[in-house]
């Protein structure tokens, strides 16, 4: 079960972090743009070998103290073809490497236009009689805007496959207040969408105690992780906004129950940007990324004890 083996590998590596790879050039060493920029020219090509070269080596430099990394596809889009393919590689190798992954999507439609996000991301696309898996990400983040329709379409692949998603509540931003805080009845808005999780997540909890319906829930927002923990106590939460959005370890620890389970925390730059601290151009990317981690995951695990 997807949540399950998320649990699995935090207890293992005891760290409740994720490392978001969401690259552009200039997160990557100059070193590895240049070589690529040599072999393929200035094109997209040369842009999608830098970000997959750079991915590689930082899963290999995190994936023995990491459970986990998200990469947020917006990036990959933005390479074309080329970063799909980065995208599908990336994944591919961290499940070589034994890493939880959550694909940063965050899609929403409804019918078959949701039903076509969520078999690409978790599910297969049918060729003739064989059923094709295209980014087989363990998890996703999905958008609950459109209700119920734009969700059951991911719920069907949680059930068939043993996936999970992580649905925004309360998301990280400065404006996410806009309409999330808004009022709807007599409760903010983001307490109506957890309050749909009890019926989202039917019929999907796990041996861990956690239901595959997880929550995005900002670091940010300390206060409103404690409303929404106390509604849905068996969601596990997606938390972004740690480090250079601004939030502390003391921000998060709303986020998790009295095991110290129940969240993952997010660090993207922190991690991805490391480098650019050493003052050693990047020729330290790996060292400095793990060092970041394990600094991360250290600040974590004590405020959350």
């Amino acid at each position: 079960m997807s949540v399950q083996k998320l649990v699995e590998c935090i207890r293992q590596k005891n760290n409740p972090t994720v490392a978001g790879l969401d690259a552009r050039l200039e997160y990557i060493p100059s070193f590895i743009v240049s070589q690529c920029v040599e072999r393929y020219g200035e094109t997209l090509e040369a842009a999608a070998a830098a970000m997959q070269q750079f991915n590689i080596s930082l899963i290999d430099a995190l994936h023995d103290i990491v459970p986990a990394i998200k990469p947020q596809a917006a990036y990959y889009e933005l390479l074309g073809p080329k970063g799909a393919e980065v995208l599908k590689n990336t994944i591919d190798y961290a499940h070589e490497k034994g890493m939880y992954v959550i694909a940063d999507i965050k899609r929403n439609d409804i019918g078959a236009t949701a039903s076509a996000y969520a078999e690409a991301y978790l599910g297969c696309t049918k060729v003739g009689d064989k059923e094709l898996p295209v980014y087989n990400a363990d998890s996703c983040t999905v958008n609950a805007y459109l209700g119920t329709d734009g969700i059951e379409p991911f719920l069907k692949e949680c059930r068939a496959r043993e996936k999970a998603i992580y649905i925004l509540v309360k998301t990280s931003n400065p404006s996410s207040g806009e309409f999330q805080n808004r009022d709807m009845e007599g409760k903010p808005l983001f307490v109506r969408v957890a309050e749909q999780f009890a019926k989202w997540g039917e019929g999907l909890d796990t041996p861990s105690g956690y239901n595959q319906v997880g929550a995005v829930v900002g670091a940010t927002y300390p206060e409103e992780q404690k409303i929404i923990r106390s509604i849905i106590p068996k969601a596990y939460f997606l938390v972004p906004g740690y480090g250079a959005q601004g939030a502390t370890a003391k921000d998060i620890a709303n986020a998790f129950n009295d095991d110290g389970l129940g969240a993952i925390v997010n660090s993207s730059r922190g991690i991805m940007c490391a480098w650019k601290k050493t003052g050693k151009d990047g020729a330290d990317f790996m060292e400095a990324a793990r060092a970041e981690a394990i600094r991360m995951r250290d600040d974590i695990v004590s405020a959350i004890r």
